[in-house]
């Protein structure tokens, strides 16, 4: 086959999936058209749950192994579309649909690849998984396949980043934290006003800037982005919620800012999770060093992914921009798939891992 045909079938199955909803936790239907659609192209896929993958025939537990990734489901679709989400509809250049740049545009262009490079002689394996439940971090989702996979030494994730390697990723820590006080009567003065006790930690999170500032994420963040205290006028709050959201970046683990966080605050705070990692993969790295080569220019990215989840070095690279995720008619330009298989034709063909 061409090159051309290859990119036909990458547009034809991305307008088939994204005819075919798949919002987070109800990517079936998805996962079923993929992995026909594999079958079909004369490969053996394997499934877990909504993820599917598949192996290169040629693999060698002595080589290292690249990972090629992307998500199949998509956020819901917001009130303000004015085109049909699930209606995948041409308009010169632009393809619109739910899903088109985030990441369907990565999903079908990275398969494509990995077909095209299939019987090619290379130093490396290649794994290529279409994973479930990306945008909520799902258990269900790249956590869930990433055990019944071989090593990993590499990955690229798909993502939309107009084809620029993201070498760094921001993490996401999300804190539960409680001021306490005790109730009484307003009227009397009485009780500990809870919010009145939050006041200094809701200061101390405004102010605080964290010591490690990365050249390429900035420095980590926290925002308080919720509150709740009181039941009615006239009690005076025994408790006021707040909820932080803490953007690390790869110079700190989730636990270090938690550790350092709790032991600044008077309020208790509570992790609801630490499984969201920053991650960071090296300049000096083959794949990186390989992108610089072919005039790509690193960077960092603020978006999570599922790069979170990775205990291997990764970066992201994928057709369409991070602008257009999430909003309504979102599109990917048909020769940003085009000259992605190019670039990463490229860049994998021939590659020392």
């Amino acid at each position: 086959m061409e090159k051309q045909e290859y990119f036909k079938e990458a547009v034809d199955l991305l307008m088939a999936l994204i005819a075919t909803p798949s919002t987070s936790r109800n990517e079936t239907a998805a996962a079923d058209l993929l992995e026909s659609r594999i079958k079909a192209y004369g490969l053996m896929p394997h499934r877990e749950g909504n993820n599917v993958w598949i192996v290169t025939e040629d693999f060698s537990a002595d080589k290292p192994t690249l990972l090629l990734n992307a998500h199949i489901d998509t956020v819901k679709p917001v009130e303000s579309w004015k085109r049909q989400p699930f209606t995948p509809t041409i308009e010169g250049d632009q393809l619109y649909g739910l899903g088109s740049n985030d990441c369907g545009g990565g999903l079908v262009t990275l398969l494509q690849v990995f077909r095209m490079l299939y019987a090619r002689t290379r130093n490396y394996n290649m794994v290529y998984v279409a994973s479930a439940e990306e945008e909520v971090s799902g258990k269900n989702g790249i956590s869930r396949v990433l055990p019944l996979l071989p090593k990993i030494d590499v990955a690229i994730v798909g993502e939309p980043t107009a084809m620029q390697p993201a070498i760094a990723e921001r993490g996401l820590m999300v804190l539960d934290v409680t001021a306490h006080g005790k109730s009484g009567h307003a009227a009397r003065g009485e009780g500990i006003n809870a919010i009145y006790e939050a006041l200094d930690d809701i200061r101390w999170i405004h102010d605080y800037r964290f010591e490690k500032v990365s050249p390429y994420l900035g420095p980590t963040q926290m925002t308080l982005t919720v509150i709740h205290a009181g039941t009615q006028h006239n009690v005076v709050p025994d408790e006021c919620q707040m909820v932080v959201d803490v953007r690390t970046n790869e110079l700190y683990d989730n636990e270090e800012v938690y550790a350092l966080i709790a032991r600044h605050l008077k309020s208790t705070v509570k992790a609801r999770s630490f499984r969201l990692r920053s991650s960071h993969i090296s300049t000096s790295h083959p794949l990186v060093m390989r992108c610089m080569e072919l005039g790509m220019q690193p960077f960092g990215s603020p978006t999570l992914s599922d790069q979170a989840l990775m205990s291997f070095p990764s970066l992201k690279l994928g057709p369409g921009h991070s602008s257009r995720s999430h909003a309504a008619d979102e599109y990917i330009c048909l020769s940003e798939i085009s000259q992605a298989i190019d670039t990463y034709l490229q860049l994998l063909d021939g590659l020392s891992l």
